[in-house]
């Protein structure tokens, strides 16, 4: 991420609290090592697969932690029934995880972690 004064952070999710912690140490391996661990994604698989870890990780309470359980219920489902998701569950699945990506980063910023940035949902570029 870019920081005010023009520098760079690197961040890391926390999988305890889903929140960002400092990861300015993986910010050279990330911009000139590289190595197989490390892909370019778009921002759209950035939140989703935030969210899927967030989902996945959390335990909680409140219209966050009841938008999991959707997109739970939704993956149990499939498991059940042995089967891919429909277009319309994919988009669904989807779009609850940009929705909860924005309430969660926003609920972040007003409790001051310096990494969250709810505006990354924003472009689906």
């Amino acid at each position: 991420m870019e920081t005010a004064d023009g520098g760079v952070a690197g961040w890391r999710l926390s999988w305890d609290t889903g929140g960002w912690q400092p990861a300015n140490n993986l910010i050279d391996k990330v911009l000139f090592v590289g190595g197989d661990e490390i892909d370019e994604i778009t921002r759209d698989e950035f939140v989703q697969r935030t969210e899927h870890d967030r989902g996945r990780y959390l335990k909680g309470e409140g219209p966050v932690f009841a938008l999991y359980e959707t997109v739970r219920a939704i993956e149990e489902t499939l498991g059940r029934e042995q089967r891919y998701p429909t277009l319309r569950e994919q988009a669904l699945i989807s779009g609850i995880r940009r929705r909860t990506f924005v309430m969660f980063e926003e609920a972040l910023q007003r409790a001051g972690d310096p990494g969250a940035d709810p505006t990354i949902a924003d472009s689906q570029a």
